[in-house]
């Protein structure tokens, strides 16, 4: 609405708009309203499912901690519904445990399932450096190599320089293995990191 220089002018301009307007500002009204009721009801029901998800992550998490007999299929079966953060971690869960009993194959596939579900690049960038992991337990370095190259971050460098330098080496590239780790020991490696880099490279007979 306008702005007008005086309360007089003002009256006078709601007084037209309501006239000339009557129905139609109804019909706003009531179709405002809806919407707001609208907006309340599907915030509260996003707010409703995700505690729901919250409670059912912790529940399936704390099962496989129990060692249930049905806890493993159960928690499968969460993490495969709940396409979002928590089925994302519930699938890292699950595939520590798979890695635990060396059933490599379906902790990759867990970790890809968690890597689909998750919007945090952080989170991915966890995901991913444990998928790489499992990749090179399975012998597949240049699946690994791969999904090193979606991890994301200053934060990651180091990390990701020293897990390079281990695949290249699992396929024989010593070379290529002392040049990633020399450039995580340049980078934000933290002291113990850069140490265990260095002695790496101390090892290696070229």
């Amino acid at each position: 609405m306008e702005i007008y220089s005086n309360e007089n002018d003002q009256v006078d301009a709601i007084k037209r708009f309501f006239s000339e307007n009557g129905i139609a500002l109804a019909v706003g009204v009531i179709l405002g309203v809806g919407a707001l009721v609208g907006w309340r009801y599907w915030t509260s029901h996003q707010e409703n499912n995700a505690r729901d998800a919250s409670l059912a992550y912790e529940q399936s998490v704390s099962s496989l901690s129990s060692g249930k007999p049905d806890a493993l299929s159960a928690a499968e079966k969460f993490a495969a519904a709940e396409k979002n953060t928590y089925g994302a971690f519930a699938s890292l869960e699950l595939a520590q445990q798979f890695v635990d009993k060396n059933q490599l194959e379906n902790a990759e596939k867990q970790l890809q399932q968690g890597l689909a579900a998750a919007s945090d690049d952080n989170l991915k960038s966890v995901i991913n450096m444990r998928l790489a992991r499992v990749q090179l337990q399975m012998k597949q370095p240049d699946a690994a190599l791969k999904t090193l190259e979606g991890i994301k971050g200053e934060g990651w460098t180091a990390i990701v320089a020293d897990l390079r330098g281990e695949i290249l080496l699992s396929k024989g590239d010593k070379q290529g293995a002392r040049a990633a780790w020399e450039a995580g020991v340049k980078s934000d490696a933290s002291p113990a990191l850069s140490e265990m880099m260095r002695m790496k490279m101390n090892n290696l007979s070229i």
